[in-house]
């Protein structure tokens, strides 16, 4: 994933097989110029998850495998949102403050327990 967008991930995997932007649409029936618009980063990926699977179906994308999921949770982070897997675990969703923290650079303020507290 490392600093690639939806739209350039989804151009890469249509270039991998070598398809152009028509020739992909046409085998595919996608809409020439929505999926210009994706890949240029001027539409947002689709956020309805059939299309979305329609589109990983098109680029060959495996289910479970590690293009699949970075296709799915750029999706989700150009939309703004918690990529929906990571959401569905308990663990994980009580980690993301800290994890939003540590990415704005925001150090724990360490306070003492109340004296009540303290033995």
């Amino acid at each position: 994933m490392a600093g690639r967008s939806f739209g350039e991930f989804v151009r890469d995997k249509r270039i991998e097989q070598r398809l152009t932007l028509r020739e992909f649409c046409r085998k595919n029936g996608f809409d020439p110029g929505n999926v210009s618009k994706i890949e240029r980063g001027l539409m947002p990926p689709p956020q309805d998850r059939h299309l979305a699977e329609n589109y990983a179906k098109a680029l060959n994308l495996k289910k479970r495998t590690k293009d699949w999921v970075t296709f799915h949770d750029l999706a989700a982070v150009s939309a703004g949102r918690v990529p929906a897997d990571l959401l569905n675990d308990e663990k994980i969703v009580r980690k993301l403050p800290l994890l939003f923290r540590t990415i704005r650079g925001t150090k724990l303020e360490c306070t003492a327990p109340p004296k009540s507290a303290q033995v």
